[in-house]
C-alpha cells in the first residue's frame, strides 16, 4: 500500500482546512498536506516549479465560495494549465452549497471527480481513495 505524496486543500476558511488536515493526517493516506486560501493561490502553487519539478498533488479538495478566485474560476483557469502540471490530480469539490445547480455544474467539469458536502469525513475520504487510488493506503 502506498501513501499519496501530496494533498492540496483549497479553502478560505482556516478552521475548515484545519479539520480537513486532521482527517487526512489521522487517516494516514498522505505524506504531505498543503493548504491555500483561494483558487489563485492554488494555481500559483500548481504552476510554480520547485527543484526542477511541479508539485502535482494527487488529490485536491476544492471549495466553491472563496474570495479572490472561487472554485469555478479556478476550474476555468486550471483547464489552461499544461497537462504535465495536472498529472495525477483528482479534484473533489467540498462545499456547504445546497444549490443543486452547483452539483450539476461540478458533474459537467472534466477535472472534478466528485462533489460532496463539507466537512470531509474519514468515510468520504475512504470513498474518494477507493474510487481514484485503490493502491493508496486505505482502511
Amino acid at each position: 500500500m502506498n501513501k499519496l505524496k501530496r494533498v492540496l486543500l483549497v479553502d478560505d476558511c482556516k478552521a475548515t482546512n484545519y479539520i480537513h488536515r486532521l482527517v487526512i493526517e489521522k487517516y494516514g493516506c498522505a505524506e504531505a498536506v498543503v493548504e491555500v486560501n483561494n483558487g489563485r493561490e492554488a494555481l500559483e502553487y500548481l504552476t510554480t516549479e520547485v527543484d526542477g519539478s511541479y508539485p502535482k498533488p494527487e488529490l485536491v479538495f476544492l471549495d466553491i465560495n472563496m474570495p479572490v478566485m472561487n472554485g469555478w474560476q479556478f476550474l476555468e483557469k486550471y483547464a489552461d494549465v499544461p497537462e504535465a502540471q495536472q498529472a495525477g490530480v483528482v479534484v473533489v469539490m467540498l462545499t456547504t452549497s445546497l444549490n443543486p445547480d452547483d452539483a450539476s455544474l461540478a458533474q459537467s467539469k472534466a477535472a472534478v471527480k466528485s462533489f460532496s458536502s463539507k466537512p470531509l469525513t474519514e468515510s468520504r475520504l475512504d470513498d474518494v481513495l477507493a474510487e481514484n487510488y485503490p493502491e493508496a493506503l486505505r482502511r
